[in-house]
């Protein structure tokens, strides 16, 4: 089996290894959840010898609206996490597809719960592949009884650790019910999203997503897909509400993710979707989104950063 570890971790302006990549159990960042992060998946091309950093910039610009909208002061400049970013994986000497994960955090030991500083940053780059062979085959679903954090309450829009705390549950009860995996509802009983992921549904041979104001992470994959389903389908995505019932009647169901990527979606609530095999669209949409993050596809040249 390979080494799903890493050798060296960037924290707080050094490569350390990574069993010494460590904080205090006291910071705000342990006792409150004060982190902020982004997941990035770097893509190794073997004909190429490159990897690519799938759309970076768009991710570190999310991860400097999350820092503002916590009161965190940025560690380090735009570039400056670009370089350490970059830095870690050469570090590692990777050369297989990876995720990376970039995390900002309240540092202070024993600070309050509303302590602002100082501010800390670790990136870690592991190996990564596919989530799982269910994310090929497609997973049974259910939706939570757990409803989704709104933004008058905890913002779905930062991506923090906090918030996972309402995919952790969410996550767990289906898990425990005989489940793959997770829809959660937002406080107006419409489709939000999943535990980590956006979800798309197919009605018509039209695709659906719910809105940026349903509640959910304003994810940098399903704004992929918008463009890939009306530059490479000729499809325009509709954004509106979805009900619960929409969901046991469309003719297909996926998720999409940094980590995710697309993951059809066969069952929801024990209900097949169309005839319980994966549909057409999303394996469209699915290759669409391979070939374009490995360069096959050399369209949005500026969303593949190069590592060496």
């Amino acid at each position: 089996m390979p080494d799903t570890k890493a050798k060296y971790i960037f924290l707080n302006g050094r490569y350390v290894p990574y069993e010494d990549a460590k904080i205090h159990v006291l910071t705000p960042a342990a006792k409150y959840g004060a982190t902020v992060y982004e997941g990035v998946r770097g893509y190794w091309v073997d004909s190429k010898e490159q990897l690519y950093l799938f759309r970076l910039d768009d991710h570190i610009r999310r991860l400097f609206h999350s820092m503002e909208m916590t009161w965190m002061e940025p560690p380090y400049s735009f570039d400056e996490f670009k370089q350490h970013i970059v830095g870690v994986i050469k570090k590692n000497e990777f050369r297989q597809d990876i995720h990376i994960r970039i995390m900002v955090f309240v540092l202070s030991d024993d600070g309050s719960m509303i302590s602002m500083n100082p501010v800390g940053a670790a990136i870690a780059a592991l190996p990564m592949g596919r989530i799982s062979e269910k994310s090929i085959e497609g997973l049974n679903c259910a939706v939570s009884s757990w409803r989704r954090i709104s933004d008058n309450s905890t913002p779905p829009r930062i991506k923090c650790s906090g918030n996972y705390q309402n995919s952790r549950l969410a996550g767990i009860q289906v898990h425990l019910d005989g489940y793959d995996n997770v829809i959660i509802l937002n406080e107006n009983g419409k489709v939000s999203e999943g535990a980590g992921s956006n979800i798309f549904i197919i009605r018509n041979g039209t695709p659906i997503t719910p809105p940026v104001t349903s509640n959910i992470l304003e994810g940098i994959t399903r704004d992929t897909l918008i463009r890939l389903f009306f530059e490479k389908h000729g499809l325009q995505t509709i954004e509106r509400e979805i009900d619960r019932s929409e969901l046991y009647v469309a003719e297909e169901v996926f998720y999409c993710g940094s980590a995710t990527e697309v993951v059809p979606i066969i069952a929801v609530d024990r209900h097949k979707i169309s005839d319980g095999n994966v549909g057409s669209r999303t394996k469209e949409i699915k290759q669409s989104y391979m070939n374009l993050v490995r360069g096959v596809d050399s369209d949005h040249d500026d969303w593949r950063t190069p590592v060496y």
